[in-house]
């Protein structure tokens, strides 16, 4: 497979994508790129046919690889380099030196659009440590002792997808009213039925397509400002990792469905309004117009071990939105949880013994 790799022409530097600046910059001589200035390196992606690229292409002995691996030679120091077949962007493990697998950002596997990175690592640290401040019941040690193992940039495959949901919803509505009538409280129960039918366009709707990025985790992590999107160039990866695609939009347009019609639901019950409860009875809601669009966005990435467990963490790279659980002290719990049933406990008999005197 065809490797690319982004160097300094001043120096033979790498080069890295500089999410504050916007632009490609080389550490070492600090020599900065416009975008534009790489985009004629990116002509090839429209072609299927990898002989036809101009990039240099790696010949390793594969002997070793594991199945759903592949082996490359990075051009700068000669290193293999092994890694899972899906991997699009990666470093050098021995030289740090960036590099691009062409062939699976080619053809279909091109993606249309990509959000650059606009928060650093340092800012993904920060937010990290954030998280942890201010939780009463997290273990101490694991903020004393706490390491981040790793830390990594990963543009996530994503799919964006367009919908257009028709719906007719019968809702059954209560309007409940008490009063008081002579010595009696009366309660009145008054039963609706409401029916709701219309038509709501979505857009934008993210669904990552990779398979190791849970699934929860990706979806905490919305929204995405995909009015911030560019035309998809592969010099933005310089410096990060990035993952094809290996769930199809076929496979991920059942969970997109589900939201629709969830959403859809909620948005027309909110126009049921006046009642007491209002609870679906019936809802048909048929999805029109799909469409998906295939994109990278950008997420940090944090591991951390504490207690033999591993916990995995996770950052917004436009937004800076950060996700993860943490671990819960057990012992601390248990203390407050005794605590509150003494004070529970003290609080009951002096209400008893209040009441007993009068």
């Amino acid at each position: 497979m065809a490797l690319l790799e982004y160097k300094c022409p001043c120096c033979a530097g790498k080069l890295e994508f500089d999410s504050a600046l916007q632009k490609v910059k080389c550490p070492f001589c600090e020599s900065e790129f416009e975008m534009s200035v790489f985009q004629q390196l990116d002509e090839a992606l429209d072609s299927q046919v990898e002989e036809n690229l101009d990039w240099q292409t790696s010949t390793v002995d594969t002997w070793g690889v594991d199945e759903g691996m592949k082996a490359y030679s990075c051009q700068s120091c000669g290193a293999q380099i092994v890694m899972d077949e899906t991997t699009a962007a990666s470093k050098c493990p021995y030289c740090d030196n960036p590099i691009v697998m062409m062939g699976n950002l080619s053809g279909d596997l091109k993606p249309e659009l990509i959000i650059p990175f606009k928060l650093d690592k340092k800012a993904a640290k920060e937010a990290f440590t954030k998280h942890l401040s201010g939780k009463k019941l997290l273990p101490k040690v694991f903020s004393d002792q706490n390491h981040i193992d790793e830390i990594k940039g990963v543009y996530v495959p994503y799919w964006i997808f367009d919908s257009k949901a028709e719906a007719s919803i019968k809702y059954n509505c209560t309007a409940v009213k008490s009063f008081t009538e002579g010595e009696y409280r009366i309660t009145e129960t008054q039963h609706y039925v409401a029916v709701r039918s219309g038509s709501l366009e979505f857009e934008n709707i993210p669904v990552d397509g990779s398979k190791k990025m849970d699934d929860k985790l990706t979806e905490s992590l919305e929204p995405f400002d995909l009015s911030q999107a560019v035309p998809f160039q592969t010099a933005y990866m310089a410096g990060y990792m990035a993952d094809k695609y290996d769930v199809s939009a076929e496979d991920d347009a059942e969970r997109v469905n589900e939201r629709v019609k969830n959403s859809t639901v909620r948005s027309f019950k909110d126009t049921v309004t006046g009642y007491t409860t209002v609870e679906v009875e019936s809802s048909n809601v048929n999805l029109k117009n799909g469409t998906a669009k295939y994109g990278l966005l950008p997420v940090w990435v944090l591991n951390t071990s504490w207690n033999g467990n591993n916990y995995i963490f996770a950052m917004n790279g436009q937004t800076g939105k950060f996700v993860g659980d943490l671990p819960c002290d057990n012992s601390l719990k248990k203390k407050i949880t005794w605590i509150t049933a003494a004070v529970v406990a003290v609080a009951t008999f002096a209400v008893g013994y209040i009441i007993h005197l009068l």
